[in-house]
């Protein structure tokens, strides 16, 4: 019996220096816009402006926490932590996905005290300030887009910018309600479309950080299709104690035991599963072990 260890040459996204940056750019702007709407929001005594700056201080958390993330998820492997710091990512993605379900239940909340009594806002400066806000979202989302598409982590960096960006809109959809008809309702409705925007995404956040945590089979592989593909290989007579499970976003991990017939064939076949499962499925990091069954050669 040989047990063998492969290696993986893939990049964690905490590892990709060019979303690091962005991430930071994206907190930076964040926190400059931050300033801008309570300082708008003390000259115009607008609550709402006042509001959403907290809103945008628990975003600000969010963003700080997931450049944490990718900053940590750098350390090297240690002998008691031999996958490295790669869950640090997944950590964060499950505590801004926390974080934001309480976001968009107070978001409701505050948008239900509103509709029994409609406060009076200053539209005009109001739409203003929340102009500013959308042209900063924006830019953010641009940035932060396409490593939403690889990393939980930086999808829950995304999700909050879009709340933002959706907030930033809804505001300017309310104050011009308000401007135009004097409509104060129109805030509290705009806020509950908001919530109930964000909410299902934040929970998809939540059930994929859960997931990777708890070691589930990845959502787009199927287990039974990996094993009856190893098994079709020349030489692997049977597959069984098959696990994959996520390291963090974008880096899979596979164990199993291969039955053979001769071992001294275990050295190519064990090549050709390594080639198999990280062409077809993108899993390079495998332990595959090879063991001698005489049920094979017959």
């Amino acid at each position: 019996m040989e047990t063998t260890m492969g290696t993986t040459t893939e990049v964690s996204i905490g590892e990709r220096p060019e979303y690091r940056k962005r991430l930071l750019s994206v907190f930076i702007l964040t926190l400059g816009y931050l300033i801008v709407e309570v300082i708008g929001g003390l000259l115009t005594r607008s609550l709402a402006l006042l509001a959403d700056a907290g809103h945008m201080l628990t975003d600000i958390g969010g963003l700080g926490i997931a450049l944490f993330a990718m900053w940590f998820a750098e350390r090297p492997p240690t002998l008691q932590k031999s996958y490295g710091y790669y869950r640090v990512e997944i950590l964060a993605a499950l505590v801004n996905a926390v974080i934001f379900i309480f976001v968009s239940f107070y978001i409701l909340y505050e948008a239900y005290r509103r509709f029994i009594e409609p406060p009076k806002v200053l539209a005009g400066p109001m739409m203003a300030v929340a102009t500013v806000g959308l042209a900063v979202n924006l830019i953010g989302m641009r940035l932060l887009h396409a490593g939403s598409k690889e990393s939980l982590n930086l999808k829950g960096a995304y999700l909050e910018v879009l709340s933002d960006m959706l907030s930033s809109i809804g505001v300017i959809i309310a104050a011009f309600v308000m401007l135009t008809t004097g409509w104060y309702l129109a805030d509290p409705i705009i806020s509950v479309g908001i919530g109930l925007f964000i909410l299902p995404r934040t929970w998809s956040l939540l059930k994929q950080a859960v997931n990777i945590l708890m070691e589930a089979a990845p959502e787009h592989i199927d287990l039974g299709e990996v094993g009856k593909a190893m098994a079709s290989v020349e030489g692997v007579y049977e597959v069984h104690d098959l696990h994959v499970w996520t390291l963090t976003s974008g880096k899979h991990a596979l164990s199993a035991h291969v039955t053979i017939s001769k071992l001294q064939d275990w050295p190519s076949i064990q090549k050709a599963l390594e080639s198999l499962l990280a062409d077809r499925f993108q899993i390079s990091h495998t332990t595959l072990q090879g063991r001698c069954d005489s049920r094979a050669s017959d």
